[in-house]
């Protein structure tokens, strides 16, 4: 029942000490008996003779209290007089009560009598107790689902954005609370799961769309290397951990290389949130995934033939086979059918110039490429990571990323929750020895392989640890394949249940795991040399960028870098600037990245282009001069104060130049235009003819910044013809 007390009947309560908070079960057990008005209050005087009087109450207790008092009124009274002897219901305000010391008081002076004026509250409860029971009847069950998991997402996100918290903590919290396993009040748990899985499908998507195929080539190492031998001797060492703990073979293929998948909903996200995608340890993570995500489909083709006792290895290699080509021929469909399909496909659906016919095509793309891959034996999400990878490649990218980035945060933020319903509480006290024991043994193996294994592949200490942490929980996966073993009878629903809650909790672990990988790295970087450089950073050193400066300028050229995965090595003068960016993992050292011999030193014989992101005019010329003596024909981009000083850069031999007084001014004055209505191609074609007069009035060379400026402007020029209305 719902109440609706008034400030005035609030204030009574202060001063009033013998009260005491009645059995609202057992007063509306009396109610039901059908006994009189006055019985029934005297019914009420009988439990508060027989209840023993608390001298002090909380707050809260007392609100109860009233709040009891209202629920039971019966009648139109106005108003309603409690002391211990008895209970006067009288029209009159100026009626006189006896009390426990046979003192006579008047009612409006006596600030120890209990007063309640109650004639809006009937009428009032009654009223909104049918409305809300009316609403209840008429809204589905779905719908209340829907509306309670919305609610959850809107306040997890800025609730722990104030506490500096990932959110997919607090994901987790609300899922344990709304979950079966909670309060309960969401119910259609598997509609809701199902709806979840399409989040992981466009996150997937949408670290496709931020990957090129030449940047995916260069993960190769990471993904068939490195990848390969994690889930390999990890699934096999858990699982001789099960068959030494009286698990059969079969079942303990499955859980050891079940549980040897890790969840890139989880890592991803955490990544993304702290900008760590492409450093050392994010593009390991991520290439360890990447395999993963392809390990899924021989397990799942193992799993049934184990179920059925066709485990022999004929079998198996046979279904094994039968996979890979299913793999292969999904594979080159993808491919090639999508590098001709798709481009088509999105210039259709933009030509309309509608946002929802664009967003349609998103959509439709997606899925439909995430159910062709799961059609073929593949998992979903390599099909949208894969539509992603192709489509990063067009004009439309930009465009598909700011589409789909509110499906995408809205369905992850469910599919976390949906993880929370998972944790069973009350397995967790029944078996807690068993779950802790389980928890600790997974967390410690796969932090403990992954450390291993990325060291041996030129990844240092700090980083490789940091990558086993982040790394050590279990993966959505495993949820997909220890469902798949219980409902091949290989597994009980015990064993399942618990390995579910092991995952769960495991996930629950990982914004704590990847926090503490953070700060081991932060205390060994600490005392490295600042100047030292390390194994994995000098390899392949002639594909690096240098970039000469960690500044405001420099950090935002380096994040662009990170974005698209491009190896990139920074230096900076400023000693707390370099070890805070080596804390977060960042390739940053201590030197004048303007002297070669620097570089030298670095182990960078040959950078493929250098970045002069300097401040001082002088300091930036020098340095282009001495990069372009010691390396001829390498690429130097450099910021220039004004149109004086990009002159003398010009003359250094500088590649090109971005003069930031102009393109400052230049923007504002876009910004101005294009509040007043003035269509975005009239104000690119301003900008650009405002910039070439200026710096061929200052006699400056301006073809290759001509030449730069117009391959943008005509991609835009495409993208927003194409694009404009979405």
């Amino acid at each position: 029942m719902f109440f609706i007390l008034p400030k005035p009947a609030l204030r009574v309560y202060k001063n009033f000490k013998n009260i005491v908070l009645y059995d609202k079960k057992n007063v509306h057990n009396l109610s039901k008996n059908g006994k009189s008005v006055q019985k029934y209050y005297n019914n009420i005087i009988y439990l508060y003779k027989n209840i023993k009087v608390k001298e002090k109450f909380t707050n809260l207790k007392i609100i109860f209290f009233l709040l009891l008092l209202v629920d039971l009124t019966i009648g139109n009274s106005e108003k309603i007089f409690l002391d211990k002897k008895k209970i006067n219901l009288s029209m009159n305000d100026n009626t006189i009560v006896k009390n426990e010391n046979v003192k006579n008081y008047d009612i409006k002076n006596n600030s120890n009598l209990l007063f309640i004026d109650i004639t809006p509250l009937n009428v009032i409860n009654d009223k909104f107790y049918e409305i809300i029971k009316e609403m209840d009847h008429h809204v589905s069950r779905p719908v209340k689902d829907a509306l309670i998991l919305l609610l959850a997402t809107v306040f997890v996100v800025p609730l722990m954005r104030k506490f500096n918290t990932s959110p997919i903590l607090g994901f987790l919290a609300a899922g344990l609370f709304l979950g079966p396993n909670g309060f309960g009040l969401v119910h259609r748990i598997g509609a809701s799961k199902t709806l979840a899985e399409f989040g992981v499908v466009f996150f997937l998507f949408e670290m496709g769309l931020e990957l090129s195929l030449s940047r995916l080539k260069s993960l190769g190492m990471d993904v068939f290397g490195l990848g390969y031998l994690q889930w390999l001797i990890t699934g096999f060492i858990l699982a001789f951990i099960s068959l030494c703990n009286n698990a059969s073979i079969e079942i303990s293929l499955v859980i050891g290389f079940g549980l040897a998948l890790s969840s890139s909903a989880f890592v991803l996200q955490l990544l993304s949130e702290r900008g760590e995608v492409g450093t050392r340890f994010g593009r390991a993570s991520f290439g360890i995934l990447l395999f993963q995500d392809l390990a899924v489909v021989p397990l799942l083709v193992v799993v049934p033939l184990l179920a059925t006792g066709g485990g022999d290895f004929t079998s198996l290699m046979n279904a094994l086979i039968l996979a890979a080509g299913k793999a292969a021929v999904a594979l080159g469909i993808i491919f090639l059918g999508g590098r001709t399909c798709l481009e088509p496909v999105f210039r259709f659906g933009a030509s309309a110039k509608s946002p929802e016919a664009f967003v349609a095509t998103i959509l439709v793309t997606v899925l439909a490429m995430s159910t062709l891959t799961e059609s073929l034996g593949l998992s979903d999400t390599l099909g949208a990571f894969l539509a992603g990878v192709l489509l990063a490649e067009t004009k439309y990218r930009h465009q598909i990323e700011a589409d789909i980035a509110p499906f995408r945060g809205l369905l992850l933020g469910l599919f976390f929750i949906t993880v929370g319903f998972g944790i069973d509480i009350s397995l967790i006290s029944g078996n807690f020895l068993t779950v802790i024991t389980m928890l600790i043994t997974l967390l410690v193996i796969k932090a403990s392989i992954i450390t291993t294994l990325g060291f041996f592949f030129g990844i240092n200490f700090a980083s490789a640890q940091r990558t086993g942490l982040i790394l050590a929980q279990g993966g959505e996966f495993a949820f997909v394949t220890f469902g798949l073993a219980q409902k091949s009878n290989l597994m009980s629903p015990q064993l399942s249940q618990l390995l579910f809650l092991i995952v769960a909790l495991s996930m629950v672990m990982t914004p704590f795991l990847a926090t503490t990988g953070f700060k081991i790295a932060s205390s060994i970087e600490s005392k490295r040399g600042l100047m030292g450089a390390r194994k994995e950073d000098i390899a392949n050193a002639k594909d690096y960028v240098v970039v000469a400066g960690f500044g405001r300028v420099g950090q935002s050229v380096c994040d662009l870098l990170n974005a698209r995965l491009i190896r990139y090595m920074a230096f900076d003068m400023n000693p707390a600037r370099v070890i805070e960016a080596r804390n977060k993992g960042l390739p940053v050292f201590f030197g004048d990245a303007c002297r070669p011999e620097v570089l030298k030193a670095a182990g960078i014989k040959n950078p493929k282009a250098v970045v002069v992101t300097l401040d001082d005019k002088d300091g930036a010329s020098k340095a282009v001069n001495a990069l372009r003596r010691e390396y001829p024909s390498i690429q130097i981009f450099v910021r220039a104060k004004d149109a004086k000083h990009q002159k003398m850069l010009q003359l250094g031999g500088a590649t090109a130049i971005v003069p930031e007084l102009l393109e400052s001014s230049l923007l504002l004055g876009g910004a101005v235009l294009l509040s007043y209505g003035t269509p975005i191609e009239e104000v690119n074609s301003l900008i650009e003819e405002a910039r070439k007069k200026t710096l061929i009035d200052a006699g400056l060379d301006v073809t290759g910044l001509t030449n730069f400026s117009s391959h943008n402007k005509n991609d835009d020029k495409k993208s927003d013809n194409d694009c404009n209305e979405n």
